[in-house]
């Protein structure tokens, strides 16, 4: 499933037009373009409807989340790879290696030439 939208509106028993209406938008047509994927809610959208469903947006929008880890996790990996293979590591690119590690989580562990 790529969002809970339409699960969590259902669970508290609102209309697509009731969260139209928390969220400040006149109609319910963009309430169900966000629950069935077919449209991507503006940022401030999706704050509101983490306050609206008391969720955040990686539950609320679980699969868009998943994407956007996994690129970003294999993005950091790449960097690390680079870092790591210069010759001479000063702090600050320790420092980046660090959270580059920390991103991309335990798979990765390649020693720091310090």
């Amino acid at each position: 499933m790529h969002n809970y939208l339409r699960t969590y509106r259902r669970r508290h028993g609102f209309s697509q037009a009731e969260i139209a209406a928390l969220l400040g938008i006149g109609s319910y047509r963009p309430v169900s373009r966000y629950e069935h994927g077919a449209r991507h809610p503006h940022i401030f959208t999706v704050f509101a409807l983490e306050v609206v469903f008391g969720q955040p947006a990686s539950e609320l929008f679980a699969g868009a989340y998943d994407t956007v880890r996994h690129a970003v996790r294999e993005r950091a990996r790449r960097m690390e790879q680079k870092l790591c293979a210069l010759p001479d590591l000063d702090r600050a690119t320790i420092r980046k290696v660090e959270l580059l590690r920390a991103i991309v989580g335990p798979e990765s562990k390649p020693n720091i030439a310090s």
